[in-house]
């Protein structure tokens, strides 16, 4: 797979249509309204329909955390669309230069010829006690500031713990730290770093990092969508 995704993969447009990433199902102004209210935008039921076949193929439950499976890879294209002009007024926002192309395949050539090609995206497979500390996928000189994660096993039923947890540390404030309530099949769009937020005295710069709490039991098996490469 490429930097940024596998980009042999042809995106369906009959079947990315029938989903919630779809023309027409993409609330703008309500994505557009969690993120600045919340740091992150809630996308219920995303991937349900495409789980059932990926878990049919690998039914295996030991499975290591390993790259994108071409189930899920034509999300990253289509959700790149639909996230490309936010990206773009956050970094007008912020004084940054808005460089993010309308389509995933024209950020890849970018990511590549920035040396960024190490892909980012993935499924990940947490077993009892595993937890991930704060992060940022923050790497390279190229870094979209939004990714999607999603969750593909059930709270409660297949693990217990493990919730996606969002950490905002703002100037001259306590951190926030807030819980993404992610169901199965739910996404979210979550920052990848800093993010704009609208003050009394303009717009400030947000620091956003996340982390998976511990899981308790069972196995949590999330995904993670990123759109730009590491060196």
């Amino acid at each position: 797979m490429s930097a940024a995704g596998d980009t042999s993969t042809r995106i369906d447009a009959n079947t990315v249509a029938s989903h919630r990433a779809a023309p027409g199902a993409w609330d703008a102004a309500a994505i557009d309204a969690q993120l600045s209210q919340n740091g992150y935008a809630l996308l219920p039921g995303l991937f349900g329909s495409a789980v059932a076949p990926w878990q049919a193929a690998h039914e295996s439950n030991d499975l290591p955390n390993g790259p994108l499976p071409p189930a899920f890879a034509m999300w990253r294209h289509a959700l790149y669309r639909r996230l490309a002009p936010i990206a773009n007024r956050w970094a007008q926002a912020l004084g940054e230069p808005a460089h993010f192309p309308p389509e995933l395949t024209d950020f890849d050539t970018l990511n590549r010829a920035a040396g960024q090609n190490t892909p980012l995206s993935l499924v990940s497979r947490l077993n009892a006690g595993a937890e991930v500390a704060l992060r940022q996928d923050t790497a390279g000189t190229l870094v979209f500031p939004l990714q999607v994660v999603g969750l593909l096993s059930a709270p409660d039923a297949d693990f217990t713990g493990g919730a996606f947890v969002l950490v905002e540390q703002r100037p001259r404030m306590q951190s926030r730290p807030s819980v993404v309530p992610l169901q199965f099949g739910d996404a979210a769009i979550i920052c990848t770093g800093p993010r704009p937020v609208r003050g009394r005295q303009g717009i400030y710069r947000v620091n956003v990092r996340h982390a998976i709490a511990r899981v308790r039991s069972g196995q949590r098996v999330g995904l993670s969508l990123s759109f730009h490469g590491a060196v």
